[in-house]
């Protein structure tokens, strides 16, 4: 998930920890878990069935996302800690990591990765932050963002139609019995088109504008999304009607020369990243495109959480360390 913020409700209120809930709040959370369960069962499944192999994730490493150099940023603070004399990071995500292992072993992997990102206290009252989640990172050889934006149209549209279908008795006490199936292809904007209508604040009035789930295009990103020789940017993120982004990917950067380039551009530490950096050198890294799933945000969504700490058996709310 992306690392701008989405001003919501100030007066909404922060998830109480399970040992404090209710006996109606621990119901709600029982329908949240159902379907949380339905919404994994059936994304793992469906990308078994589509040639995709299922690779654990990784928590600690010595390399990570650097989640673009934004002065905008929402991370207060990045974990780290020294294991065997080597200061290894918790994982913010898995790219680096999907990267080498679509480019070396799985032509077609996906992980549920944790990820944990210390958001800035304010962010309590997004409704949408954690500061621990986890993403259903995957990542395919040779792809193209067309190919991934269509497998998730196809996902979102099959996973909705299965909710509807299996889990109709928990979202009914929800009260999202209602849910509707977006229809596919999803409308697609090119970020500068939004930028052009909206100015700086272009995600948040988007969000809050559309009743379906759209793609946003050409995004200014990491070294690793792909960048054109015109300026455009490869990728995309997928943004949720009141719910905001939910998935962020693109077509990869595999050459040497242009990583370099955009490193020294961003001000990235090359030392950081070179395994990575070596076998583009040697021009062992494949063509490859991807994405990530926020499975909270998600799940949030299709529930219609006020917080989404609400589909966390244990809310991770920025600024607030509870008892478990």
């Amino acid at each position: 998930m992306g690392e701008k913020g989405l001003a919501k409700d100030t007066r909404i209120e922060i998830p109480k920890p399970l040992e404090q809930l209710s006996e109606g709040g621990i119901r709600r959370k029982q329908y949240i878990g159902k379907v949380n369960t339905h919404v994994l069962s059936y994304l793992s499944r469906e990308f078994v069935d589509n040639g995709f192999e299922f690779v654990l994730p990784v928590i600690l490493s010595k390399t990570g996302d650097p989640l673009w150099p934004d002065t905008g940023a929402s991370i207060e603070k990045r974990i780290e800690v020294e294991i065997y004399g080597k200061t290894v990071r918790t994982t913010l995500s898995m790219i680096i990591h999907k990267m080498v292992a679509c480019s070396l072993l799985y032509p077609k992997l996906f992980t549920l990765s944790p990820n944990v990102r210390i958001e800035k206290k304010e962010r309590a009252n997004s409704g949408i932050h954690a500061y621990e989640f986890t993403q259903l990172d995957f990542e395919a050889r040779d792809a193209t963002s067309k190919d991934i934006r269509s497998l998730v149209e196809k996902l979102f549209c099959g996973l909705i139609s299965s909710l509807n279908k299996n889990v109709t008795e928990e979202l009914d006490r929800l009260e999202r019995s209602s849910l509707k199936c977006p229809e596919a292809p999803f409308k697609a904007y090119d970020r500068k088109e939004l930028e052009g209508k909206y100015g700086k604040d272009w995600e948040t009035r988007i969000t809050n504008e559309i009743s379906d789930p759209v793609w946003v295009l050409n995004i200014p990103r990491e070294f690793y999304d792909y960048e054109g020789g015109n300026g455009e940017w490869d990728n995309y993120d997928l943004i949720l009607p009141k719910y905001g982004e939910v998935l962020s990917g693109s077509r990869r950067e595999y050459e040497y020369d242009k990583m370099i380039k955009k490193m020294d551009r961003d001000g990235v530490r090359k030392g950081n990243y070179e395994v990575l950096l070596n076998l583009a050198k040697e021009e062992k890294m494949k063509p490859s495109a991807g994405a990530g799933i926020g499975v909270e945000r998600l799940v949030s969504w299709i529930v219609g959480a006020k917080h989404i700490g609400e589909v966390q058996p244990f809310p991770k709310v920025p600024g607030i360390v509870y008892d478990l």
